[in-house]
């Protein structure tokens, strides 16, 4: 009598390849069940990819802060003009961040990594062959929209095709990317301007990015699994303007109004910011409890990664990107440094970030949500430092002097970015990884944008008048004010642990 049992069971324990037996002996077709969905996976090759596709952004962030003034004389531009070659970039590429990553649930996040880095390959060539300061200005404009494709899929596709412990490890290496990403643009820019590949001077900080996205192109093709959301929501087209206006009133005039003597329109478009913000979060809150699937749903800031971490990026963002617009100015402008040593006198940030984010998350396995605290008070250290540095003897400044503050703030940098953006997305559905990685990644681009339009303005207000010396050493008093605020608002991480 046991054998018809081992049998019985033999067959419920292949029942993907046999037909169920019942509990009447008979079989079934209906009763068979369909194989599962295998889920996607992302090797290895998959991930150093989608990696590669996350730091190109960010890298051209930054990489024109030192080929500024090259270009300033070769295509005769205008400060105002200079300033949208960055504004310009940056702007685009936050309006249209979270758009991209809807898109991406929607239509599939490989194909619309594709296409991204298609996009920005072509404009990132444009960019190179401009032939005068307004065509690089509208290149850069399409070089930010093609990154805003790109750049929201890359943590989707995280999201969607990691598990458990490769899940985590996946988004530290995205966290440390996009730091190491921030200070090589600038050490990179440097070394191509001054290097003049085949008479191409600052050109070459563009073209570079052609046979970079040749190559991820051809792995993407290869090694990126295709995901998407599994309930896709139309495009939100009210959230979407009203969210676009937002950031445009906000940012341009920042970022414009100093170069451009503060005309009317720029006080005009700050005052159409709060209404435009406020009917933004109106409009996506009504859709919210409708039903619907807003651009932004209100509802994802009621998860704690969204809640405790996301508002930490902000400030930390700003600082980070008004510091890197301003170092790079008054290393070359002040102190008239090339644009090797201006870049490579962020070196020992960039090294020490990529040693704390790489024992970043054995330390926080042991210790939690308390390296991030410890992390902003090394960075606010390190700022410290560098302010009484070059308060002490900016005209005889060396790189040497540099390396104890920027190497103490890089360090602290990488003990935060890291686990603050893997937080950011602890919880968020694997059908929102498109919308949630696109939120995060604005807000990041947004304080970014933020931080060269605020503390570059009050940098190069005070220069003329008070001294680059002066004025450098106001903005890392801001910065370290900002840092504080950082690491203040970690304390309230420890609920998460």
């Amino acid at each position: 009598m046991t054998e018809p049992v081992e049998l019985t069971t033999d067959l419920h324990s292949r029942a993907e390849v046999l037909p169920r037996v019942t509990r009447l002996g008979r079989t079934s077709a209906q009763a068979t069940s369909a194989p599962a969905p295998v889920a996607p996976v992302l090797s290895a090759i998959g991930l150093f990819t989608v990696l590669l596709g996350a730091s190109l952004p960010l890298i051209d962030f930054f990489i024109v802060n030192v080929a500024l003034p090259a270009i300033s004389s070769d295509l005769h531009a205008s400060a105002a003009v200079l300033e949208l070659v960055v504004a310009g970039y940056g702007v685009a590429y936050a309006v249209l961040l979270v758009l991209g990553g809807r898109i991406g649930d929607t239509f599939g996040r490989r194909r619309l990594f594709l296409a991204g880095m298609a996009a920005f390959g072509l404009t990132s060539l444009a960019c190179g062959l401009a032939p005068n300061a307004w065509t690089l200005v509208g290149a850069r404009v399409a070089q930010g929209a093609a990154a805003a494709l790109m750049m929201p899929q890359v943590l989707a596709t995280i999201h969607s095709a990691t598990r458990g412990k490769r899940h985590a490890k996946a988004l530290s290496l995205y966290g440390a990317t996009a730091g190491l990403s921030m200070v090589a643009g600038q050490i990179l820019g440097g070394v191509l301007v001054a290097a003049n590949i085949a008479g191409t001077d600052w050109r070459a900080v563009f073209l570079v990015n052609v046979p970079v996205a040749l190559v991820g192109l051809v792995l993407a093709v290869r090694t990126v699994p295709e995901t998407r959301s599994a309930h896709p929501t139309p495009i939100d087209g009210p959230g979407t303007a009203l969210l676009a206006v937002s950031l445009v009133t906000l940012l341009a005039p920042l970022t414009e109004g100093r170069a451009a003597g503060w005309p009317v329109w720029t006080w005009v478009s700050l005052a159409i910011f709060p209404f435009a913000a406020y009917s933004f979060y109106a409009v996506e809150r009504r859709a919210d409890r409708a039903g619907r699937t807003p651009l932004v749903p209100p509802s994802l800031f009621e998860l704690p990664g969204m809640r405790r971490a996301l508002p930490m990026v902000l400030p930390f963002s700003i600082g980070f990107g008004g510091f890197m617009f301003v170092i790079a100015v008054a290393l070359q402008e002040g102190l008239h440094y090339g644009p090797v040593a201006a870049g490579l006198a962020l070196a020992p940030m960039a090294a020490a970030f990529f040693v704390a984010s790489l024992g970043g998350p054995r330390l926080i396995g042991r210790y939690g949500s308390r390296v991030v605290t410890v992390g902003g008070l090394l960075q606010a250290a390190g700022v410290a430092v560098l302010a009484v540095t070059v308060a002490r003897d900016w005209s005889n400044l060396t790189v040497l002097d540099l390396v104890p503050g920027v190497t103490l703030a890089g360090f602290g940098q990488g003990l935060q970015l890291p686990l603050l953006m893997r937080l950011v997305l602890t919880g968020v559905p694997a059908e929102r990884a498109g919308v949630g990685s696109g939120v995060m990644v604005t807000a990041q681009q947004s304080a970014l944008a933020l931080g060269v339009a605020t503390l570059g303005t009050l940098f190069l207000s005070l220069a003329p008048s008070h001294g680059m010396r002066d004025a450098l050493v106001t903005v890392l008093v801001v910065q370290l004010a900002a840092v504080v605020v950082t690491a203040l608002m970690s304390l309230r991480l420890t609920a998460m642990d």
